[in-house]
């Protein structure tokens, strides 16, 4: 139903210039901050500058020789260094349902407190992603311990496996989970309408649920940086442009439909010409 004019204005429509520009700004920070840390891959051997020039193709790293010894230190590194990458990767997609958030908590009772709720509900978002961060990590461990992943360039060694990996996330792009998944994302309205819940404790445990449905959109598409390579960065770059345009574009169903196809034919390429 079109708006009137004459009613009431839209809970976006008076959220003040200012408030949107101090979100947009304090996501922008979190993305710079959580950027630089993974370029520069701090506490790493190797910065992520390093590891992206000397990058192999996929399933054929450079080798480097014997790798880090996995210590329950080193792991925590590793984790922070997942946790950080997929800030930097999925806050920019997220800031749409933000400023949305922020826009409905102004125009109601919890107006006053609208700024702490949107931090606590970004919180819930990422702390989404910290639970795939910590699975990434254990995945990352097992692959090494297995001799299949190169630990100093942080690639699969195999070729077979990785045109797996691609031909896999090419499959999930078509699965119904996905298109569910991507409706939500693409429809922020609708996901708070449905799932907003008042309070500092309903903040957070929304920030969460949309994280839920962000993971069941793009987990796959992140595990796609184990045949590129975790720290290459024309692999993290593309693949946050990826999500990005997935969310926003018209038609994002079709791109996933699309992506699909290509990474299926990626993966088929790469498993028959190992």
């Amino acid at each position: 139903m079109p708006h009137d004019p004459a009613a009431a204005p839209l809970p976006v429509e008076r959220f003040a210039a200012h408030d949107r520009l101090v979100v947009i700004g304090a996501a922008g920070l979190i993305v710079l901050l959580a950027s630089l840390y993974t370029v520069f891959g701090v506490g790493m051997s190797m910065t992520a500058l390093e590891m992206t020039r000397m990058a192999g193709p996929i399933g054929q790293p450079m080798q480097m020789g014997t790798g880090p010894v996995w210590t329950a230190a080193y792991a925590g590194l590793i984790f922070l260094m997942w946790w950080v990458m997929m800030i930097a990767m999925m806050t920019p997609s997220a800031t749409p349902v933000l400023l949305l958030f922020t826009a409905v908590k102004k125009a109601g009772p919890e107006a006053a407190l609208a700024p702490r709720l949107s931090l606590l509900f970004l919180t819930g978002y990422l702390l989404a992603w910290a639970g795939f961060s910590a699975l990434a990590t254990t995945l990352q461990w097992g692959l090494e311990a297995a001799a299949l992943s190169d630990g100093p360039m942080m690639a699969l060694r195999s070729r077979l496996l990785a045109g797996g990996v691609l031909a896999a996330a090419g499959l999930y792009q078509l699965t119904p989970i996905k298109e569910a998944c991507l409706e939500h994302c693409k429809s922020p309205a609708q996901f708070l309408a449905l799932h907003a819940r008042p309070g500092a404790r309903g903040a957070l445990r929304t920030g969460m649920h949309h994280g839920a449905y962000c993971l069941g959109c793009c987990w796959v598409l992140m595990a796609l940086l184990f045949a590129g390579g975790i720290m290459n960065l024309y692999w993290i770059t593309g693949l946050a442009l990826y999500v990005l345009a997935e969310k926003l574009l018209p038609g994002g169903r079709l791109f996933s439909r699309v992506s699909g196809g290509v990474l299926l034919a990626a993966g088929a390429w790469v498993i028959l010409t190992s």
